[in-house]
């Protein structure tokens, strides 16, 4: 009896991320959901620009390489080309929060029917660990070595919380993938989003704590301990906006 498999949404292309790093578990919960529900041969993925790049190697769907920042307006067009398409982007948080911020405020106004996977670990980690805009206050840094100085810099993006205010959105969710009991909660999330899609409901993100221990400068036990201690506090768990739950 099979227990456990590798999903076959998924390519045998070995990852290519930093050891302790929680980019993998987030795509098996993509490829998951994906195949759960059905759909992986009418899916395009959309892949951005940052640690995420090469996610055209890992699904076993379409993929699309979109320029920085610029993934959910190439979900637009793929979406609206076809709208029997399953359209997801998969951003870090430099490329959704900091060039891409107009492209996600829009695409959320405007209520387009696609899924967006925002993997945030406040911190830019393809380029060398640079500041980012969901960086901590007082986190250390490249580019912030005494920590992150609000009234020089001003604070972190909360996009939850942000687009929760934009009325095109229906589903936003914060999750985290630092324990099996977030990891199961944050599949739940993830499969909802693109439940909504297939329903034609609209505009989903799920933003997903993540750990980033290389440019954290800590091994992947400690990142875990410290995404529990630092982020969640800061960006706290839950549903932020559900347009159709029932009441």
């Amino acid at each position: 009896m099979v227990v456990f498999e590798k999903p076959k949404a998924l390519t045998d292309a070995p990852l290519h991320y930093c050891p302790g790093c929680t980019h993998g578990i987030i795509h098996r919960l993509v490829a998951e959901s994906l195949e759960e529900l059905g759909v992986t041969g009418r899916t395009i993925g959309v892949a951005s620009v940052g640690c995420s790049v090469f996610t055209y190697n890992y699904f076993n769907c379409d993929m699309v390489q979109a320029a920085h920042g610029r993934a959910p307006a190439v979900a637009t067009g793929v979406k609206r080309s076809d709208k029997n398409n399953i359209v997801f982007t998969y951003q870090g948080d430099g490329d959704l929060a900091a060039i891409g911020t107009a492209e996600t405020v829009h695409s959320a106004a405007r209520g387009e029917n696609i899924t967006v996977i925002f993997v945030n670990n406040a911190i830019y980690g393809m380029t060398g660990g640079q500041m980012a805009p969901t960086t901590l206050p007082g986190q250390k840094t490249q580019t912030s070595p005494y920590g992150r100085d609000v009234e020089a810099v001003g604070y972190p993006v909360k996009v939850c919380e942000m687009l929760s205010q934009v009325d095109g959105a229906t589903y936003l969710e914060r999750v985290a993938v630092n324990n099996v009991a977030n990891v199961k909660k944050a599949k739940a999330a993830i499969k909802k989003a693109f439940q909504n899609q297939i329903e034609g409901k609209g505009f989903s993100l799920v933003e997903v704590l993540s750990t980033c221990p290389t440019n954290w400068g800590l091994a992947p036990e400690k990142a875990l301990e410290w995404l529990e201690e630092n982020m969640l506090p800061y960006y706290p768990l839950g549903v932020y906006k559900d347009k159709y739950a029932e009441k």
